[in-house]
């Protein structure tokens, strides 16, 4: 954890000196024009970004059927942004995630949320190393301030726990770049993975490494950088077709999915997900069933009154069946509201789960958040 372990100061006066930082950088015009940025030169510079997401949140329980009811900080992102020479920059991003959340705790402090350096030779390759999200499939490269919905998808972060990723992100080195006049990009990492305890026979940590593969192609506008937009409100026409793959010893994961971002009269925009994802965790990772999960979102931005309706279908299904029957379905409807683009947006999400499990009652969660977000 970030900010936890000095001597002589609290978490709460290092959480202070930070906030009172980059406010100065926020009003200091010397330093910052159009960003919030310090530039000694073209190749030698830092930017600064911050994002806030507060939900309110009434979440049913399967069994009792009792609601549980939070307001908490969903995300408290600072995001710094720098380069040190010519093509060689970094990203690191802290996090203070579900701060308030039952079971309460308001001083657990920041941890790393991405943290990684790159060093570009051209647009056809560029190496990564640090920590970094795995690139397995669309929705989790999706940016968390441009979802189409409330939220990253539960289907596609099956991974998560089994994996020990760390909020989709994994420590390793990555090569990226973009081929077909950039058009087609590429991702082939090699990550720690789960490593493996000492033994009578064996040492610690001497397994295979996890190894992922990504490949996009945009026949339209072309993206780069990190992460994918979710929705562009109506400025970018974006059709992209995807897949990833992850693995390690006999745990394998792939996914295909189809995006776009279409563009219509008066601003508006229809935006639209379609994502599938296998899962199988073999004899390595025995707590990751094997699944074909799917998922299936989608907007229409009204650029005039600047609202966004939008809905989901997700349908997790395990293919050994079991008893009780672990199968289930998400439906979720719902709307955005921006009043300054995604610098301030306000969303309300109703989700509904249907388990196949007879045992276990349909259950419903109701979400409001609000965002705000400079970068």
């Amino acid at each position: 954890m970030l900010g936890t372990h000095a001597t002589g100061s609290s978490p709460y006066s290092r959480r202070l000196v930070f906030m009172l930082l980059l406010l100065v950088l926020l009003f200091l015009p010397t330093l910052a024009q159009a960003q919030v940025q310090i530039k000694v030169n073209d190749d030698v510079w830092i930017r600064f970004g911050t994002q806030l997401q507060i939900w309110a949140d009434e979440q049913q329980d399967a069994t009792t059927k009792g609601f549980s009811e939070n307001l908490y900080v969903r995300r408290a992102r600072f995001l710094l942004t720098g380069s040190v020479a010519p093509n060689v920059t970094f990203f690191i991003q802290t996090d203070d995630p579900n701060l308030g959340k039952t079971p309460k705790a308001l001083t657990a402090g920041f941890l790393l949320q991405d943290g990684w350096a790159e060093w570009k030779l051209n647009d056809e390759f560029a190496l990564e190393a640090g920590l970094m999200i795995i690139p397995l499939d669309r929705a989790e490269l999706i940016s968390t301030t441009s979802f189409m919905t409330i939220d990253i998808s539960p289907t596609s972060n099956v991974f998560a726990t089994p994996t020990q990723t760390s909020g989709t992100r994994d420590t390793g080195f990555q090569a990226k770049g973009y081929l077909d006049d950039g058009r087609l990009e590429y991702r082939a990492g090699l990550f720690q993975g789960v490593r493996t305890a000492a033994t009578a026979t064996s040492t610690a940590s001497n397994n295979a490494f996890r190894h992922s593969f990504w490949l996009n192609y945009d026949f339209f506008d072309k993206e780069t950088g990190y992460v994918y937009k979710g929705t562009n409100l109506g400025t970018r026409k974006i059709v992209a077709v995807s897949s990833g793959y992850d693995a390690q010893r006999d745990y394998k994961a792939y996914s295909a999915s189809v995006h776009a971002t279409i563009p219509e009269p008066g601003k508006d925009e229809f935006a639209v997900l379609a994502q599938g994802v296998h899962y199988d965790g073999g004899k390595f990772l025995t707590t990751l069933p094997r699944q074909n999960d799917y998922l299936v979102e989608g907007d229409w931005y009204f650029a005039p009154l600047k609202v966004q309706p939008f809905a989901k279908y997700e349908d997790q299904h395990f293919t050994i069946a079991s008893t009780p029957s672990k199968d289930q379905k998400r439906y979720a409807g719902g709307l955005n509201y921006y009043v300054a683009g995604q610098n301030l947006k306000f969303t309300g999400q109703a989700t509904h789960v249907k388990p196949s499990n007879n045992a276990l009652h349909a259950t419903n969660e109701y979400t409001v958040q609000m965002q705000v977000w400079y970068y």
